[in-house]
């Protein structure tokens, strides 16, 4: 298991789905014992509706994604070139395929059973517009893991902008051989002005090239913070699990003192139950012996009182039977 393949399965679900998977794929990497892995997975987010519509768009579209990336690499670089004509074809190509993918999105969604609105299709159209405009956009949406909607960076608009200021090659050349001066000095002046727009807009390309660039150093800042933040908490947890662990087998001791106790205590209640009764049989036994000991001693003494009296009748009787001395 790694997360690249667990992504791409993950992401392919829909959001109702993507939640329980995760968590799962999450339990099995620790069961396995991969706590760094599990915790990556963990940290993957749902993807919003728009999010699954682009992702399921690159899956099920590859080639209209190719497209996409090719388009964009197109729109750049007329751009760049100031290509008045370039630019105002690619345009139009633009709209037609933003909105026709974002169609295709919608139906692919609903095929798959989870209907997106038109407020998650135009965030799909948005999607679009910053493949186009931006290739790590593009490159972040052709691997089919996207989380939340792109927005198109600022400055895109300038695409279309420049394709409707941009003015065909074919007029300057027809009012540059009239010969008249006021149309040569018109012409002049358009061309100054046009180089003064283009000079405005390549500034304007580098301000936001510089813009984006300070937007992903920020964001490669943030992240680092995050990974360390993540990588904190991880350890913390850590040792809340070991304290937690730790306060369960001192419970576990403790309980078994506490059985062992009760044990005990039943043990002695009984043993003191049997000599509570032994000592009962002991007391009756004694009150028998001294009620025997007492009968026997008035049969002793009547006994020897009924030998003394024999003794005393048979002395008698001896007296009696002797002969006179003469």
């Amino acid at each position: 298991m790694d997360l690249d393949a667990v992504a791409d399965e993950l992401y392919a679900l829909p959001p109702a789905d993507f939640t329980a998977a995760r968590d799962e794929r999450a339990k099995d990497a620790r069961t396995a014992g991969d706590r760094k892995l599990a915790e990556r997975i963990r940290r993957l987010r749902r993807p919003t509706k728009a999010a699954w519509a682009s992702n399921l768009l690159v899956r099920r579209q590859p080639d209209e994604a190719e497209q996409v990336l090719r388009l964009g690499e197109a729109l750049r670089q007329a751009h760049q070139d100031l290509d008045g004509g370039q630019l105002r074809k690619l345009s139009t190509q633009q709209r037609q395929l933003i909105a026709a993918l974002a169609r295709q999105a919608r139906e692919l969604t609903a095929q798959a059973g989870q209907p997106i609105g038109e407020g998650a299709q135009r965030e799909v159209e948005e999607t679009l517009r910053a493949v186009l405009a931006d290739p790590d956009a593009g490159q972040e949406w052709v691997r089919g893991r996207l989380a939340k909607p792109l927005a198109a960076p600022t400055g895109f608009a300038l695409v279309t902008d420049a394709a409707r200021s941009a003015p065909p090659t074919s007029g300057r050349g027809e009012r540059a051989s009239g010969g008249r001066v006021a149309d040569l000095d018109a012409a002049r002046s358009r061309r100054r002005e046009r180089q003064e727009q283009e000079r405005r807009r390549a500034q304007q390309e580098q301000e936001r090239r510089r813009a984006q660039q300070e937007k992903r150093r920020e964001q490669r800042e943030r992240q680092a913070r995050a990974h360390q933040e993540a990588e904190d908490a991880e350890r913390r947890l850590r040792a809340r699990e070991a304290e937690f662990s730790a306060a369960e087998d001192e419970q576990d001791r403790a309980d078994q003192r506490k059985h062992q106790a009760q044990q005990r205590l039943a043990d002695l209640r009984k043993q003191l139950k049997e000599a509570e009764g032994e000592q009962r049989e002991a007391e009756d036994a004694v009150r028998e012996a001294r009620t025997r000991t007492r009968k026997a001693d008035r049969a002793v003494r009547e006994a020897r009182r009924r030998a003394t009296d024999a003794a005393a009748r048979a002395e008698q009787l001896a007296d009696q039977a002797e002969p006179p001395t003469v």
